[in-house]
């Protein structure tokens, strides 16, 4: 049987800090799991994780916060972070030796879909979707 989920939509103002990222991640558990969307909590949250992580780290960025978005629209849950930071990142390979430079692989490998988008004003949203197909063929 094919069912469709509701659609909603949750909005969070974190400050640029290394905690946020966990704070959003227990967002999206939250919001997902009285849907019966658990399953696809993991996924999502590593690429809220990676979104965030970028944003919080971002130099350029020039306000204290970030805007955190989750909406689900029939079968495709999105994924928003938006900073002030007007650079686009982008998808490079990480060397070896490397600390950082792996979450748009990560991002790109994941997501069904991934990208920019300008921000009214300054700044940018960094976005990524998820169909919330099921492994048996069916859709809720």
């Amino acid at each position: 049987m094919t069912t469709v989920s509701p659609s909603w939509t949750c909005t969070l103002r974190l400050p640029r800090d290394p905690r946020s990222p966990g704070v959003a991640r227990a967002a999206l558990r939250a919001v997902l799991g009285p849907h019966d969307l658990a399953e696809f909590a993991p996924t999502a949250e590593l690429l809220t994780s990676e979104l965030l992580t970028n944003a919080v780290r971002a130099e350029a960025a020039y306000g204290r916060d970030v805007g955190v978005r989750f909406e689900l629209s029939g079968v495709e849950l999105r994924l928003e972070v938006a900073d002030s930071a007007d650079g686009k990142p982008e998808l490079r390979c990480a060397g070896d030796d490397d600390v950082c430079g792996r979450g748009l692989v990560l991002v790109d490998a994941l997501a069904d879909d991934w990208g920019v988008a300008p921000c009214d004003g300054v700044g940018k949203v960094v976005w990524a979707s998820l169909s919330l197909s099921l492994s048996d063929g069916g859709v809720r």
